[in-house]
């Protein structure tokens, strides 16, 4: 349902219209890309690597903290250092089930009433050094950089795969939160997905919205959306500007081909790195 004096956009699946590239990111605070855009080639020289993320993704860990969502997910964080071009992994903690976590906050700005602490198992090391999730990551960082003057500061990644999964019909995988919602963070936080694979399923659809429609779903006659799409191919993508609109992605059913169906993406978040004294 679209409202009279709505901003909402519906933007097909080639990515054409506002919101595209960097320069929507800049005027729209959302932006869709591609592959070709990224000069990447899926399914040609870079098919190797994007195997191997693949393989991590389809192993992924339940989500600890969303029981019977079929959501799975590992996390890890990492320094960029704009002065030096250097990429660095934080080392996570030790633990005795996932070997490895990172700790893991979403929108938790709240110090009168902060949540217990939270820990995901963190990205695998031996995948931090594949070509293809570096040159994603570094791919992210330099449009942010084009946009915001941080070259003097550190800048913080997040580094999220998720995966959406379903064994059979009649199952719902939901992400987190399942309603339009902002990430938290400065002025100058991003976040960046990228498409992994999507085999077997329906739904997924994205959403952007105004902030004001952060705790609706896209359905709510006060939602304000501005786009809605579904990434489709490998390495399918887009960005927002975490402060200037709200997000949302739908939940996946199993397809119509017999056997299990899934959806893997990697999320980047990135910010200024703010030291605490």
């Amino acid at each position: 349902m679209e409202k009279a004096g709505s901003q909402r956009r519906t933007h097909s699946d080639d990515a054409r219209g506002p919101g595209e590239g960097t320069d929507g990111l800049r005027e729209y605070g959302f932006a869709r890309y591609g592959a070709e855009r990224l000069g990447i080639d899926p399914g040609g020289s870079d098919a190797a690597d994007l195997a191997a993320i693949r393989e991590v993704c389809a192993a992924l860990p339940p989500d600890p903290y969303a029981p019977g969502t079929h959501r799975f997910r590992r996390y890890s964080h990492a320094v960029y250092l704009p002065w030096k071009d250097e990429l660095s992994w934080i080392p996570g903690t030790p633990d005795p089930v996932h070997g490895t976590v990172t700790d893991f906050s979403q929108g938790e700005g709240d110090t009168e009433s902060p949540r217990p602490r939270r820990v995901l198992p963190e990205v695998p090391e031996g995948l931090r050094g594949n070509p293809l999730l570096l040159r994603l990551l570094r791919w992210d960082i330099e449009q942010v950089l084009s946009l915001k003057d941080l070259g003097r500061r550190p800048l913080w990644a997040g580094v999220h795969l998720i995966r959406l999964g379903v064994d059979r019909p009649g199952q719902e995988a939901v992400s987190s939160p399942n309603c339009l919602h902002q990430d938290g963070g400065s002025a100058a936080t991003f976040t960046f997905a990228h498409l992994i694979s999507r085999t077997n399923v329906t739904g997924g659809q994205n959403v952007i919205a105004t902030p004001g429609s952060a705790g609706l779903l896209p359905e709510d006659p006060w939602a304000d959306n501005h786009a809605e799409f579904t990434l489709t191919d490998p390495l399918d993508g887009y960005a927002v500007h975490d402060h200037r609109v709200s997000h949302y992605v739908g939940p996946v059913r199993a397809g119509s081909e017999p056997g299990p169906g899934e959806r893997s993406v990697l999320i980047v978040g990135l910010a200024p790195y703010v030291p605490h004294l």
